[in-house]
């Protein structure tokens, strides 16, 4: 018994290791979420800048900022469907005008991910998860993604607008109200400021988050834990367990309120919904163009993901 006692670490020692591991588990996972963000978004920045582009084409015709958007016309739709929306874009504007505005969503997918992976980690501990100890249930670990969704959103929020703002420049309507990234974020804040500007469409992006996280863990890890061994663990997975959880839980993830982002973006680039709320624009779109107008570039989207 004395040896044994005496081969322990001390208590502080036991404490500090312990606070080193974790510290080095959150560092891996902010670490891992940066990488995968800009990844991520190198590959998927052409689909994104379509589904936009498809997301808000039909821009009103009254004049920006009109105090009511009752009885508004609305124009003939530019494109006809996703192909025909990246042939018109690339025709039109050329290869690289479907990476216009990367570097906002590069560092704003760095951001997100980061934040929403060491969320993530951060909330499951709270839950009381300890490896090998004790798991938490798929429903409990959906519902740690959807609280680290909630959490990211805020960071990414003003990276969202200045990426769609840029974004919409493709449309061969559009007006070049922008030289860059730099003026976008400029012109923004001096006409807005950092609240209403920076944070435009921040309810949508919630509602979009919130519940696509939810989805977005619940069906990976539905997956993950489908497909572990009789009497293994997750670290048993081949990636191709991980690639196929990954796809369908995108796939979730984007399914789960779509409208939510299709509202975000007319929001974001629409000046006369600027100052309108969340419920005043679903509402208005799904009045003018019917819940085919808020899932306008659903499967493109899916596909990205």
């Amino acid at each position: 018994t004395t040896t044994l006692c005496s081969s322990l670490p001390p208590p502080h020692k036991q404490q500090a290791s312990t606070i080193y591991i974790t510290m080095a588990d959150s560092y891996r996972d902010f670490i891992a979420g940066t990488v995968g963000g800009f990844s991520g978004k190198l590959v998927d920045y052409p689909f994104d800048t379509v589904k936009v582009l498809l997301q808000t084409q039909n821009s009103l015709s009254s004049q920006p900022h009109s105090k009511s958007i009752k009885h508004t016309k609305i124009k003939q739709p530019i494109y006809r469907g996703a192909i025909h929306c990246l042939s018109h874009t690339i025709r039109t504007n050329g290869v690289m005008s479907l990476y216009k505005g990367l570097p906002a969503p590069l560092m704003g997918s760095m951001a997100e991910n980061s934040v929403l992976f060491l969320s993530y980690s951060e909330v499951r501990k709270r839950l009381g998860e300890k490896p090998g100890e004790k798991e938490l249930t798929i429903f409990e670990l959906a519902c740690s993604g959807a609280v680290a969704g909630g959490i990211a959103s805020f960071f990414l929020n003003p990276f969202e607008v200045i990426k769609v703002q840029m974004q919409v420049m493709n449309s061969s309507n559009a007006v070049r109200q922008y030289n860059g990234l730099i003026d976008c974020v400029v012109q923004t804040v001096q006409k807005e400021g950092i609240v209403k500007g920076l944070y435009r469409g921040q309810t949508s992006l919630l509602l979009r988050e919130i519940p696509g996280n939810f989805c977005w863990y619940g069906v990976y890890e539905s997956v993950c834990f489908s497909q572990i061994p009789e009497g293994g663990t997750k670290r048993d997975l081949g990636i191709s367990t991980h690639l196929l959880g990954g796809a369908s839980a995108g796939v979730a993830y984007w399914t789960a309120f779509y409208p939510a982002d299709t509202v975000g973006s007319q929001i974001r680039a629409n000046p006369l919904y600027a100052n309108r709320g969340f419920v005043p624009v679903f509402l208005d779109i799904l009045r003018t163009e019917g819940w085919m107008g808020l899932y306008r570039g659903w499967g493109i989207t899916a596909l990205r993901a």
